[in-house]
C-alpha cells in the first residue's frame, strides 16, 4: 500500500490555518465512515451538493455558494485528504466515493443537484452509477471524466505514485510554495484569480497534509472504468466548460457530450479558465439555476 505517512500528521488546522476561511459561519464538522469531515451548508430549498477537485477545498466555492444558496440547500465537503477533512488509507476513485456516499447518508440528504469541478466531477459520476446518488440534474464544471490521452494517461499517474510514497516530497513542496509559484500554478490552468483567491491556495499548499491528500488522490486515479461506464449515466448532465481551460481541452467535453447525446449539454465561457467557477461565480451559479429549473429541480 502507498503510503505518506510522515504528512498525514500535519493536516491544515481550522482554528489557524482556516482562521478566516472563506464562509466559515457555514462550516461544521462531521464524523462519517471513519472520517471527520469538513463541511459547509448554507440556505434552504432542495439540496445542491458541491464537490471541489484535486488540490482543492471548500475555498473553491467562496463566491459561488452564496449565491446557490439563495435557492438551495447547499451542501459542501472538503474532499477526504483536502482541507480540513481526515485521509484515506487509499483515495481511489471508487473509495472516494464511497466515502462520500457515507457522509451523505449520516447527513440524511439526496441531492437533487450535484456539481462537481474537474476530479470531483468523476467522483460524482461514479457516484451515480454505483447507485449511490441519483440527482436530477449532474453538473460538470471542467470536468475530469476521461483518461489523459496516450502514454501521459501512464505517465502522470506513475509520477504521482513515485513523488506520493517519497514521504519527504510533501514538505518539499509545501516549502516551496510562496506566492509565485501559486501564481504560476494557477495561471497554469488558464484562470486568473483575485489575491484573496491565491493566497488561499498558498495556505493549503504550505501545508504537507493537504499536498500529501492531492498527491494521494493522483496516485490512485485511474478514469478507464468510468469512462467505459459512462454511456449508463440515466440522467441529465450539464457540462460547463472554460474555454481557457489548459487543465482539461474544452474539446473533451464537447466529445463527451456528442457520445451521450441528448443526454448532455455543454455551455461555454469563453475567455476562463479550469477555475471558471471561481473567476465568474454569478456566471455558473446562473447556469446551475437555468439547469435546475429545466429539470424541474426549482419551480
Amino acid at each position: 500500500m502507498l503510503t505518506a505517512m510522515a504528512s498525514t500528521d500535519q493536516r491544515p488546522a481550522f482554528a489557524r490555518t482556516g482562521r478566516d476561511w472563506p464562509n466559515r459561519e457555514a462550516s461544521r464538522f462531521v464524523t462519517a465512515g471513519g472520517l471527520t469531515w469538513h463541511v459547509q451548508e448554507a440556505g434552504e430549498g432542495p439540496v445542491l451538493l458541491l464537490v471541489h477537485g484535486t488540490g482543492a477545498a471548500t475555498h473553491s466555492w467562496r463566491g459561488l455558494l452564496p449565491l446557490l444558496a439563495r435557492d438551495f440547500r447547499v451542501i459542501a465537503p472538503d474532499l477526504p485528504g483536502h482541507g480540513f477533512t481526515d485521509p484515506l488509507p487509499t483515495p481511489s476513485l471508487p473509495r472516494m466515493a464511497r466515502a462520500l456516499a457515507e457522509l451523505l447518508r449520516v447527513l440524511d440528504v439526496q441531492p437533487q443537484v450535484a456539481v462537481g469541478h474537474s476530479a470531483g466531477a468523476a467522483i460524482l459520476a461514479r457516484l451515480c452509477l454505483d447507485g449511490g446518488l441519483a440527482p436530477r440534474l449532474l453538473v460538470g464544471l471542467n470536468a475530469a471524466l476521461k483518461p489523459f490521452p496516450g502514454m501521459a494517461g501512464f505517465i502522470f499517474p506513475a509520477m504521482a505514485r513515485a513523488l506520493f510514497i517519497n514521504p519527504v516530497t510533501p514538505r518539499v513542496f509545501a516549502w516551496s510554495a510562496d506566492r509565485a509559484a501559486v501564481e504560476r500554478l494557477i495561471h497554469g490552468t488558464g484562470s486568473t484569480l483575485d489575491r484573496t483567491g491565491l493566497d488561499l491556495y498558498r495556505r493549503l499548499f504550505q501545508t504537507p497534509g493537504h499536498v500529501a491528500g492531492a498527491l494521494g488522490m493522483m496516485a490512485h486515479w485511474d478514469l478507464v472504468p468510468l469512462d467505459r461506464d459512462l454511456p449508463r449515466l440515466a440522467g441529465p448532465l450539464l457540462l460547463i466548460v472554460g474555454g481557457q481551460d489548459r487543465t482539461i481541452a474544452p474539446d473533451v467535453s464537447f466529445g463527451l457530450a456528442d457520445r451521450l447525446g441528448v443526454r448532455a449539454r455543454v455551455e461555454l465561457l469563453r475567455g476562463l479558465g479550469h477555475l471558471a467557477h471561481e473567476e465568474k461565480p454569478e456566471v455558473a451559479a446562473e447556469l446551475i439555476r437555468a439547469g435546475a429549473e429545466r429539470e424541474g429541480v426549482l419551480g
